[in-house]
């Protein structure tokens, strides 16, 4: 051949005698075959051959089956954020005319979702508390599709009352669907609780590292994780396969980094609890509820300043980041109701409990006695 064709094909070796520690990277497109008839029929089932990296990819494959595997469901999507995960799930589960019932307190880029649903394709949606099964009965109508809940809510850190509203739901024959981006399943496996599909951010807890944009669908039914991955490959918020190798490496130290999160988190909600500078604290303790075994390291407090003191705060602190996203091991910090919060009216706002004065913390693995004495100095400063 000549040396412009050489150049093309390069042939990459395959271990015959080994197996590399690691996941192995297929940074590929698309895959050849030797056999046509084979190549068609790996397109219609997401089990099938790998063809094409928008239906599946080794890399993306490996990490699907490992959170899986932790959530103890059948079978996972991963998408290229969190909102991906997200926006391709409801989408595959609603249409025109279907209701949906879905927690007070919510990240706001769902509640932006569901407002979107509700403009665009009639979807309406009934708010509850999220903790009260006779409240859910009463909003449950022969059009509803979906409760939608979040285990330890973003970012005021309510706790949804999921073991005694899963079953409600099943009952009305609705799909409980459970964000557990904050759990993680290290704290919480909502599927053993009556779950349907368990979303995640993996942008946060997850990969850990801040370094990785990424989501993931957990499926309890395979029929379900079926029908929605034939929904999810024409909706292309696929996973990158590098993005999902670094969540994967990420994934290895997930047990150590939440038990590190948790123990900082006590330490410095316990110290703001006591700052006069601080109205309130949201966190609800090591074990917040039966179901949830610890707190991660996010949580919000209320400034008695309102919004100024919450502004002073944020261009005060030196360690602790002013930055959106959570779940790495640097400790971050914001202001929900100009940011993660932002598609929030007022009212929406009140009724997810976030105030002007509200700040979010995401408490990463640093000594805690440092973060103590930044929140320390910001806070005297926030106060004046």
């Amino acid at each position: 051949m000549h040396p412009d064709t050489r150049m093309v094909h390069v042939t990459a070796p395959v271990p015959e005698h080994s197996t590399p520690l690691a996941v192995p990277i297929y940074q590929t497109s698309s895959f050849a075959f030797a056999d046509p008839e084979l190549m068609a029929g790996g397109l219609h089932r997401p089990d099938g051959a790998y063809v094409y990296s928008r239906f599946a990819n080794p890399t993306v494959r490996a990490l699907e089956t490992a959170v899986a595997d932790l959530e103890g469901g059948a079978a996972a999507i991963a998408a290229s954020s969190g909102m991906g995960a997200i926006t391709m799930l409801l989408h595959s589960l609603l249409g025109a005319g279907d209701h949906v019932i879905a927690q007070h307190s919510l990240y706001g880029g769902t509640h932006a979702l569901l407002h979107d649903l509700a403009t665009r394709r009639g979807v309406t949606v009934t708010r509850i508390d999220g903790r009260d099964p006779g409240e859910l009965r009463s909003a449950l109508t022969p059009q509803t599709r979906v409760l939608y809940l979040e285990t330890i809510a973003n970012p005021t850190g309510h706790v949804s009352d999921l073991p005694a509203l899963a079953p409600v739901a099943r009952e009305a024959g609705v799909l409980t669907v459970v964000d557990n981006t904050f759990a993680t399943p290290v704290f919480c496996r909502p599927i053993e609780h009556g779950a349907d599909v368990v979303v995640h951010s993996a942008t946060k807890f997850l990969n850990g590292h801040s370094d990785v944009t990424g989501g993931l669908a957990v499926f309890a039914d395979a029929e379900l994780h079926r029908r929605t991955w034939e929904y999810a490959v024409e909706f292309g918020a696929t996973a990158d396969p590098f993005a999902a190798w670094l969540t994967l490496r990420g994934l290895q130290t997930l047990g150590l980094r939440m038990e590190r999160h948790a123990a900082n988190v006590t330490r410095v909600a316990g110290w703001l609890s006591g700052h006069p500078a601080v109205r309130s604290v949201s966190w609800t303790g090591p074990a917040p509820a039966a179901h949830v075994s610890g707190y991660p390291g996010a949580f919000c407090f209320d400034l008695a300043g309102g919004y100024d003191a919450g502004v002073r705060l944020l261009s005060r602190v030196r360690l602790i980041r002013a930055a959106p996203s959570l779940g790495g091991t640097q400790s971050l910090m914001l202001h929900p109701a100009s940011t993660s919060h932002r598609q929030l009216s007022p009212a929406e706002l009140a009724e997810a409990r976030i105030s002007p004065g509200t700040v979010r913390i995401a408490v990463g693995i640093e000594h805690p006695d440092d973060l103590i004495a930044d929140l320390e100095q910001a806070l005297d400063f926030a106060a004046r």
